[in-house]
């Protein structure tokens, strides 16, 4: 067993600039971020910071923001800044923190009463510039969604959704490429179809680098479970035993999530069911009724996570 150390947060930039003061950056580059045949359209887009206050002061696992000058929210008023998790190193796309990058996923959708088509307003706006185009930028945004200081001192799970992975494509490697650094990290990845496993390329060369690093996927509509249910990332905690009971068993391990809403109840649940409470914490109320009773209510109302569990959903 190992001892539990102190998680020191950094010191870190936040609200260089703000909604009422946004800084115009170009796009350097828009690129496809998932595989051939995707039904999805998401996008790698790259921002050139240099030059403005953000350049060398943007860490893995924060956000920045865009604001889509010029257009309007459904209520007719003007529309207000968008967040989106940078997804590049603390050190930027060029290794000098005056490149950044974010994963945008378009939004084409229907109103689920109106069946009229729904477009994502700053998703959108975003995807359809060219490089030499400029946008305003916020930010940067959040705190706690960060690396510890003392990174060397933890082992790592992350599990992600969707655009959920892009903070992680940065601070995996923030950890991989420091000096020395040997501790365990895994990244669960989860998404619908194969072809939307963003980044799959780099993680695998990554895994393949690193034999401290694993990678492991779940898509969730290509075939299902033996029992019916189709694949989640929390089923990764039955399913890859072997790989993530030695880590989640020591005390120096962080848990960081990041994606769709919704999908921190079902990995609450499971780390319960696996002997892993200690990552939450448990309201008095719900802890003396079995967790194989425990209903999605129980989950939302009386479990939040623990002091060496991060969330990030949207």
């Amino acid at each position: 067993m190992h001892s539990r150390p102190k998680i020191i947060f950094p010191e870190v930039a936040v609200n260089l600039y703000k909604p009422a003061n946004p800084v115009e950056v170009p796009i350097v580059d828009n690129q496809i971020a998932t595989l051939e045949a995707s039904p999805n359209k998401i996008r790698h887009i790259t921002f050139d910071v240099s030059g403005t206050a953000l350049e060398g002061h943007i860490r893995a696992g924060q956000s920045i923001g865009i604001l889509p000058y010029g257009l309007k929210e459904r209520d007719g008023s003007p529309a207000k800044v968008r967040l989106y998790s940078v997804a590049s190193p603390s050190r930027g796309e060029d290794g000098e923190g005056k490149l950044i990058a974010t994963t945008i996923k378009r939004v084409i959708d229907e109103e689920h009463d109106t069946q009229k088509l729904f477009l994502g307003l700053c998703s959108n706006y975003l995807s359809d510039f060219n490089p030499g185009e400029t946008v305003k930028m916020t930010g940067p945004s959040g705190k706690r969604f960060v690396l510890p200081e003392n990174a060397d001192d933890f082992n790592y799970l992350l599990f992600a959704t969707g655009t959920g992975v892009a903070p992680y494509r940065g601070m995996l490697a923030d950890l991989l490429e420091r000096p020395g650094f040997r501790n365990q990290v895994t990244l669960v990845f989860g998404a619908p179809y194969s072809t939307d496993l963003l980044y799959y390329d780099y993680f695998r060369e990554m895994s393949v680098r690193h034999d401290n690093f694993h990678y492991l996927t779940s898509v969730s509509r290509e075939g299902l479970r033996p029992d019916g249910r189709k694949n989640y990332v929390q089923h990764h905690l039955m399913d890859s035993q072997e790989i993530l009971e030695p880590i989640l068993s020591r005390e120096n391990t962080l848990i960081y999530i990041c994606g769709l809403k919704g999908m921190e109840i079902g990995l609450f649940s499971m780390l319960v069911r696996q002997g892993h409470a200690g990552y939450l914490k448990i309201s008095e109320e719900l802890n003396v009724k079995p967790p194989e009773q425990w209903d999605t209510g129980d989950l939302k109302k009386r479990v939040r996570p623990g002091d060496r569990l991060f969330v990030e959903v949207y």
